[in-house]
């Protein structure tokens, strides 16, 4: 399947996750589209490496991806989302110091499916926590501090439940057929020594990023909310994904 075709099956299983107020279907869709993004990506890497002659293979490319302007609030929580996304779709990734930019390294592909995912999840975790904040449920921890535990709570479930999904698809990949495992396990290896390869040729980064935990107050109740909200939530509102949709910039 191309990549093509691959996003815009997503996009239908997108929208019957958000045509269903039932979380544990909306859950389903949302596997099913990571399960899909996967297949797609073992597909295309296997392709990659039966290509004829390495001038006409893909190679891997970095995209700038905007996360949000200088000094707004809480930008660590949203680059924490992206990257917990790209860790479970074959994608490196460097980060502003101010946190305002990812500057992320894989296949066309998988930062396609990454945006479509990072569009559709940062919305929905927003709204989650704005929700969570209007209900008062927080209280008496102040509102900054229960807003930042509950979106890292909803990108570390997040980013779980993608990777799960994509460990379960390997594997089901490497061990559905004797002859045919050693060739896909070793295609997603050298995969990942190309992408390695080109991340330390490319990548500038001067130091390694902290991640959102540092200086933020912990608040064990907005974090079970957070939580809670990661593992309900669905994968987007759009009806495509990237190449019929603006790219994020």
């Amino acid at each position: 399947m191309s990549s093509e075709k691959m996003l815009v099956r997503i996009g239908g299983l997108l929208r019957q996750a958000e045509s269903t107020d039932n979380p544990h279907e909306a859950e389903a869709f949302m596997e099913a589209a990571q399960r899909l993004a996967t297949v797609t990506a073992i597909d295309l890497a296997v392709a990659r490496a039966h290509t004829a002659t390495r001038e006409r293979r893909q190679t891997p490319v970095q995209r700038a991806i905007a996360i949000g302007e200088p000094g707004r609030k809480g930008l660590r929580t949203f680059v924490q989302l992206f990257v917990a996304i790209a860790a479970a779709n074959d994608v490196k990734c460097d980060v502003a110091s101010n946190s305002t930019r990812v500057f992320a390294y894989g296949f066309d592909s998988d930062l396609d499916t990454c945006e479509a995912l990072y569009s559709s999840l940062l919305m929905q975790m927003v709204r989650a926590s704005d929700a969570y904040l209007r209900s008062g449920a927080h209280r008496p921890v102040a509102g900054v501090t229960a807003r930042l535990n509950f979106q890292l709570a909803f990108a570390a479930r997040i980013g779980q439940r993608l990777a799960e999904t994509k460990r379960d698809v390997e594997a089901t990949a490497v061990g559905a057929d004797p002859d045919e495992a050693t060739g896909t396990a070793l295609v997603l290896r050298d995969k990942q020594i190309e992408l390695r390869d080109f991340y330390s040729q490319t990548s500038q980064a001067r130091g390694t990023w902290r991640g959102p935990q540092s200086g933020v107050a912990r608040s064990d109740k907005a974090r079970r909310a957070g939580d809670r909200a990661g593992r309900d939530a669905r994968i987007g509102r759009s009806t495509e994904l990237p190449g019929a949709r603006k790219r994020l910039a």
